[in-house]
């Protein structure tokens, strides 16, 4: 099973990710509020702000705010994994 680190020494199942996506449209606003309606939504981001919404498998959302780049290049395994400021 590969771990990825999704920031903040958070690790996400790359077997359960289904898409990386930006938070900033309307629909994946709804999305993460559904989620959150549901109890099926991770914050990750420890409160700095969301650049990125982690789609799973399994209906949960997971934020993270590490940007989607960063993430995929996480997932490629060709990142340096380096934290926010």
């Amino acid at each position: 099973m590969k771990l990825i680190d999704i920031g903040f020494g958070n690790l996400v199942s790359a077997g359960r990710l289904i898409a990386v996506v930006s938070p900033d449209s309307a629909p994946i606003k709804r999305m993460v509020q559904e989620a959150r309606d549901r109890g099926q939504l991770v914050d990750a981001t420890y409160g700095r702000k969301t650049q990125a919404v982690l789609i799973l498998d399994n209906d949960h959302l997971v934020l993270s705010a590490l940007t989607p780049e960063h993430i995929s290049q996480r997932v490629e395994g060709t990142d340096r994994k380096e934290e926010p400021c």
